[in-house]
């Protein structure tokens, strides 16, 4: 009866929120309603503010049946006054009858002989419980998920059917029905299985209109006098209005309140007495399913429960207008009570009893669709997906479309729902995933940079390189000709010793320059550790400690480039605890299966928050002049990153705040993206 135009919808779940029968799937971010669980209520078009929901169109068939040349007879609902406000009623049925119709008739005379059948029903039966069944969403409902409510469905047909079947018998069999009224749900019930055939199409008011238009079928005269916003008498509009003219027969009474809640209970002379709860009345999406679930478990024991999808039939999904309910309901009853003043009682009780005999009967058929419900380890194992670890964390906000996070679960769980529906939980993916997207861009910015200036790096070395080589060459050769008196000796040992820290320089400059290559093989993480020990040079003031914490010691790294990390950040601690009489240089191992972390932490001077700003830049150096180039920790970044791995840094340099110190936290996965070569 309804599907989902996927290009217009916004994803807002509006429709699932508003759906009785959670009969709409979030599939692939996308609302789709399920055919099977749809009970036609037409909420969801109601609440979509995308018009992204399309009824099935009834105006084809209809079109066709008017052309068949048979008799067609357009049977219309007692809510028509609250959808042609602005039209007197016998404009109204002049107007359908102009659309081709050989008889126009009021669906409340089925209402009339409906209500009596219920009041007789009541009578004869005082011992059993009924559920009303003029409403086909409630019916679709019962079938659907509360299949043993069906032996307490009243056996009754709904007006549209009783008005078939009364005019079937006044003007015989080959006669053909179309039913113009505010329900989507009539649609499927004129296709039931149990009156498949009582009923030939079905129009909402929407779609009469849309005909009316396209056949250029307007009114003349309005029934509201502009000056005092009141209905004009019916009479006076009939001799204003070409188009005007009374419905056909049989006329009703006070049937026509059906479309307004509770209007059953009143037409039947029922009385909703507080007090004994004989009969209880209720309507809206959320009120029917409450009062069904209530009478299911034995809370509710009234005698008759009247209950409507809608909050009243004018109300309804295939109205056009946008008045409020109780402008609505005024626009009904205003019609019913000049429909009653002027209505000729005696003829109206004769046709009621000519239809005595009438079978009004009707049964009704299971459609089962209750899934069953995930065990409570299931429903944790959903909910912890979507971040919900503890009850604290179920916010019940009712973003997702459903009123509870347990709720929202167990409609993943049914394959009706995602994860992202839920708005805390995608916020904090986004946040997740900004803060990642954020990590990754500064990265990058230091990649590029790292690759411009390696690039710089590799040609300053390779030139400098040479120079030096033959300075340092022949230095020495010239120290080897000196005698070891000669005052000529002290300016060349000071010229090979500045010599070799440029050579120094350019090999770390050559080191700068080669990181983006990585070469990987199965390492083990202790014995890497181990060289680390051995290639440090620990002063007398410094205690190394070394413990791991791991169950598998290997991982796939370059070892050589890996190492020269651990050497860079480890000398860079010693020096960081200078002359300190108690340093201590700690090295860990822990992981889990995924990745290795290696933590070095010193009790040094710590970093400053200036510095920690510069720390991987390239060049930047805090020790003194001829002390450092400032690529060491440029160099590592680079490698770990080449790694894909990461390095971050806790350091302390305010005493008043704690004790000083820096931590290096190095994180490599176990097994990179490269072909793995195997151990030698």
């Amino acid at each position: 009866m309804i599907t989902t135009i996927k290009e217009r919808c916004r994803v807002c779940y509006s429709c699932v929120r508003d759906c009785p029968a959670r009969a709409i799937r979030i599939a692939d971010g996308q609302a789709e309603v399920i055919p099977a669980r749809c009970i036609g209520c037409g909420n969801c078009v109601r609440v979509c503010s995308q018009r992204a929901k399309r009824v099935l169109d009834g105006t084809g068939d209809v079109r066709d049946l008017l052309a068949s040349g048979a008799p067609v007879v357009a049977i219309v609902a007692p809510s028509f006054p609250a959808e042609f406000v602005d039209v007197a009623p016998q404009v109204v049925a002049g107007m359908i009858r102009a659309m081709g119709f050989d008889y126009v008739v009021e669906a409340a005379f089925g209402a009339d002989l409906v209500a009596w059948r219920y009041r007789r029903l009541m009578s004869e039966n005082p011992e059993t419980r009924y559920i009303s069944t003029t409403c086909p969403a409630v019916i679709g409902f019962v079938e659907r998920y509360l299949p043993q409510l069906i032996p307490h469905l009243a056996p009754v047909v709904s007006p549209m059917i009783a008005t078939a079947r009364a005019l079937r018998k006044l003007h015989g069999p080959e006669l053909k029905m179309v039913f113009i009224g505010p329900c989507i749900a009539k649609k499927g019930e004129a296709a039931s299985e149990p009156v498949w055939d009582e009923i030939n199409g079905v129009l909402t008011f929407r779609e009469a209109r849309e005909m009316m238009s396209a056949s250029g079928i307007t009114p003349h005269a309005l029934s509201r006098d502009p000056e005092r916003g009141r209905r004009h008498n019916v009479h006076d509009l009939a001799a204003n209005d070409p188009l005007a003219m009374d419905f056909d027969p049989p006329h009703p009474g006070t049937g026509a309140l059906f479309a307004i809640s509770r209007g059953l209970v009143q037409a039947a002379g029922l009385t909703e007495n507080l007090l004994s709860n004989d009969v209880v009345a209720t309507d809206g999406r959320r009120e029917f399913v409450e009062a069904l679930n209530a009478f299911d478990k034995g809370s509710l024991q009234p005698r008759l429960l009247e209950v409507l999808c809608c909050e009243g039939c004018i109300m309804g999904a295939g109205m056009t207008s946008d008045d409020a309910m109780f402008q609505r309901r005024r626009h009904v009853s205003e019609y019913v009570r000049d429909r009653i003043t002027e209505m000729d009682t005696d003829a109206w009780q004769d046709d009621l009893t000519g239809f005595e005999d009438l079978d009004l009967g009707r049964t009704f058929l299971p459609n089962d669709q209750r899934q069953q419900f995930p065990s409570m380890a299931e429903l944790r194992a959903i909910l912890e997906r979507m971040g919900k670890r503890r009850v604290e964390d179920e916010l019940n906000c009712g973003a997702c479309g459903y009123e509870t996070c347990a709720e929202h679960a167990i409609a993943i769980y049914k394959g009706r729902a995602e994860n992202e529906m839920c708005l805390p939980y995608t916020i904090e993916r986004l946040r997740h995933a900004l803060k990642e997207l954020g990590s990754a861009q500064e990265a990058l910015v230091h990649s590029e940079k790292l690759a411009n200036m390696g690039q710089l790096a590799a040609g300053i070395a390779h030139e400098v390189n040479n120079p030096i080589g033959i300075v340092l060459m022949y230095s020495h050769l010239l120290l080897e000709t000196l005698p070891a008196d000669s005052q000529q000796r002290a300016d060349l040992e000071m010229i090979v010793e500045h010599a070799e820290r440029c050579k120094t320089i350019v090999a770390g400059l050559l080191n700068f320059s080669r990181q983006n290559k990585i070469t990987r093989k199965q390492t083990d993480v202790e014995e890497l550790i181990g060289r680390l020990e051995r290639a440090i040079t620990l002063p007398p003031n410094v205690r190394l400690s070394v413990e791991h914490y791991l169950d598998d010691r290997f991982f796939n790294v370059d070892a050589d480039q890996v190492l020269q990390v651990l050497v860079n950040l480890s000398n860079n601690a010693i020096g960081a605890m200078g002359v300190k009489t108690d340093g201590e240089l700690s090295i860990a191992t822990s992981g889990n299966g995924q990745e290795v972390v290696i933590e070095i932490t010193d009790n040094g001077v710590g970093i400053s928050e200036e510095n920690l700003k510069h720390l991987f830049q390239p060049f930047f150096t805090t020790k003194e002049a001829g002390k450092g180039t400032g690529l060491g920790l440029a160099v590592s970044y680079g490698i770990i990153k080449m790694h894909r791995g990461d390095i971050r840094v806790k350091t302390n340099a305010n005493p008043v705040k704690g004790p000083t110190g820096t931590t290096f936290r190095v994180v490599l996965p176990r097994i990179g993206d490269e072909s793995l070569e195997p151990a030698v």
